[in-house]
């Protein structure tokens, strides 16, 4: 090998070494985002004297409740919404959730009104927070086509408190 041969192969070894480092980077800064967005991906869950589930939720960076839970055994995001009547879930993943549509309805959103369809869900997860038989709707004009909002149709079974940037939420029996 000559000096041309090593030059060239010094510049390809520091192209490879940048490559590597910014894939890093960008691995680590997106797991950070994915974190600030949903701090709840893994739940802090427990039940109390054998009987009370309770979920313990953090405030996102935007003052938001995100956490992963389950519909029908699929893991899905929720967005934890008081001011829904019902859950609400994005057209595209009810499909891929196999949900079946049912009867349409008019709904009335901070948007203004529109067409949703009715559908039931078997069972609803948040840690171990398990609520079967609950009324969702499926909506075509959602804007966050991977987020579920988890409405009162779930919610009005629980208990919350809210102190600080936490949330407690507790299913009782």
């Amino acid at each position: 090998m000559d000096a041309n041969d090593h030059s060239k192969m010094g510049k390809v070894m520091l192209v490879l070494a940048f490559l590597l480092v910014l894939s890093m980077m960008t691995w680590f800064f997106n797991d950070t985002l994915e974190h600030q967005h949903n701090p709840n991906r893994s739940i802090d869950s427990q039940v109390l004297n054998g009987k009370i589930a309770e979920v313990i939720l953090k405030r996102n960076n935007r003052g938001h409740y995100i956490a992963t839970g389950t519909i029908n055994g699929y893991e899905v995001e929720f967005m934890l919404d008081t001011g829904a009547t019902n859950i609400a879930i994005p057209e595209k993943l009810a499909r891929r959730l196999n949900l079946k549509p049912g009867p349409e309805v008019e709904v009335s959103t901070a948007n203004g009104t529109v067409l949703a369809r009715l559908t039931r869900l078997d069972r609803v997860e948040l840690g171990k927070i398990k609520i079967r038989d609950v009324t969702a709707l499926i909506t075509p004009s959602m804007d966050q086509e991977d987020t579920v909002l988890l409405g009162m149709s779930f919610l009005k079974h629980l208990e919350m408190i809210q102190r600080g940037d936490q949330l407690i939420l507790r299913e009782y029996p």
